[in-house]
């Protein structure tokens, strides 16, 4: 009684030892997120949010909707995060499975032969197994037992590193959202691109009829010595310069339609468009931005960046548990016998333990420190990625409604100048035909319209793409 006395008091002593040694965790610093955004965008509250529509409701276009809808299922990246999203979903139920007991079923056999010249031996061979019969010799030993370790989570480090994987799988979820807005944009932008060049390719035929009209006219003219071979050769070259530029465009039209293809995650082929609708009449979206507040609920990086956030905090949680003792339970239960046969003989084959045991750092805590340090730091570096996530997003959706009021400016001023440089046009051909106008004029007053004409597409489409842009700053395309 005496000694176990003296054994439980040197185990209380241990334990306690431990408790207070374990306890003595490092100090740090836990930063908190600092709000670095405006409470509205130039002075508007009002919360009509575009970035709420789903992107079915935002495009209106049906070969637009059908090719996103084609990339939504079949592109190689999307379907690479959700292999990602699995994976972190496996993670789950792995850390779930760390607090719950572990439990296995195993048998084996052997035997043990004791030299005979031994007290253990001399002991054997005097040892009946059962009445009548001798201790074999070698003795078999057979056995199949259950067995099982339980580490008991008493200060949460299993469940709080659960918690962990939850948020990073939450994070997982949100990195595919801010995929599927990446990816939306990316074809409504390059399908934009693609009516564009659609567009400036028919300026390039309208202007090749008109100018190699012009040619005749100029070659008429020679003939009746009214101009010179210059400006036949002039005419010519100009005519010979815009025909060179339907190859450009060609070529850009192959590049923007793979472009599209890859996305679809499909091989080169034709892209179905609209080709009814005058490229330059389309009339962009109407955009409502909210307030700043909404995109922490709307962008998908802005809440992926918060779920990591959340994951750093907790895995402090996890580190400083590995300061405290942990707590383990093992168990076995079974039966074993020198005999299978006799493994029914209750309570003689019963094979049965149970222990528990207590263990905690004491010296040399290097490691545990480290890795406790480690998560802080990860934790303030995870507030400043949110921190810049969410700027991110302010700037983006501030630059792109700058840009739609800017671009609107810029495309009633080019409509303007296009209509101006195409009535000089007529008026310089005119003039041109009754020798009241120099064929340098001509020539000049073509190329400037040419050119106008190609900057207004150019603005429209930049117009188009601005929409695009800003609804996916805002948060949408994702639903």
């Amino acid at each position: 009684m005496h000694k176990n006395r003296i054994i439980k008091q040197c185990l209380g002593v241990v334990c306690i030892g431990l408790t207070f040694s374990a306890c003595k965790t490092p100090t740090i610093v836990e930063k908190n997120v600092t709000n670095i955004v405006s409470e509205s965008y130039n002075g508007s509250q009002d919360s009509t949010n575009t970035g709420k529509v789903s992107w079915k409701s935002y495009f209106t276009d049906r070969y637009l909707t059908a090719l996103i809808d084609t990339a939504l299922q079949n592109n190689q990246e999307l379907n690479i995060t959700l292999q990602e999203i699995q994976i972190a979903r496996n993670e789950i139920s792995a850390k779930k499975g760390e607090y719950l007991p572990f439990v296995g079923l195993g048998g084996g056999a052997g035997f043990d032969r004791t030299a005979r010249y031994t007290q253990r031996g001399a002991s054997e061979a005097t040892t009946e197994i059962k009445p009548g019969k001798e201790m074999p010799d070698p003795l078999p030993d057979f056995r199949v037992a259950a067995f099982a370790h339980w580490e008991v989570d008493i200060w949460h480090k299993l469940r709080n590193a659960r918690k962990a994987a939850i948020s990073r799988y939450l994070a997982t979820m949100e990195g595919k959202n801010f995929m599927l807005t990446n990816i939306v944009a990316e074809i409504a932008t390059s399908y934009y691109e693609l009516l564009a060049l659609d567009a400036q390719l028919a300026i390039i035929q309208q202007n090749i009829a008109i100018q190699s009209n012009a040619l005749k006219i100029v070659r008429l003219q020679k003939q009746s010595t009214r101009v010179t071979e210059l400006a036949v050769k002039r005419f010519e070259a100009q005519v010979l310069n815009t025909r060179s530029l339907q190859f450009a465009i060609h070529q850009q039209i192959t590049v923007t339609e793979n472009k599209i293809n890859f996305l679809l995650g499909r091989s080169p082929q034709p892209v179905l468009r609209d080709s009814q609708t005058d490229f330059v009449s389309r009339i962009p979206a109407v955009v409502q931005s909210g307030v700043p507040s909404q995109l922490l609920q709307n962008r998908p990086d802005v809440r992926q960046a918060e779920n990591l956030l959340t994951a750093a905090k907790i895995d402090i949680s996890v580190a400083r548990a590995n300061f405290y003792p942990s707590l383990g339970i093992s168990a076995t239960l079974g039966v074993q016998a020198f005999n299978p046969a006799y493994f029914a003989k209750m309570p003689e084959s019963l094979l049965s333990s149970l222990a528990g045991d207590l263990a905690g750092p004491l010296i040399n805590k290097r490691a545990i420190r480290a890795t406790y340090m480690n998560a802080s730091a990860k934790q303030i570096q995870a507030v400043y990625e949110y921190e810049k996530t969410v700027l991110n997003a302010y700037i983006e959706v501030t630059n792109q409604l700058s840009n739609i009021q800017n671009l609107g400016n810029t495309y009633e001023l080019k409509s303007q100048e296009v209509q101006a440089l195409t009535q000089s046009t007529t008026i310089a051909n005119g003039l041109f035909q009754s020798a009241r106008a120099d064929y340098m004029e001509v020539l000049l007053t073509q190329r400037d319209a040419l050119e106008s004409k190609f900057e207004l597409v150019e603005t429209k489409k930049e117009q188009l793409n601005a929409t695009v842009n800003v609804y996916r700053a805002l948060g949408g395309g994702w639903n």
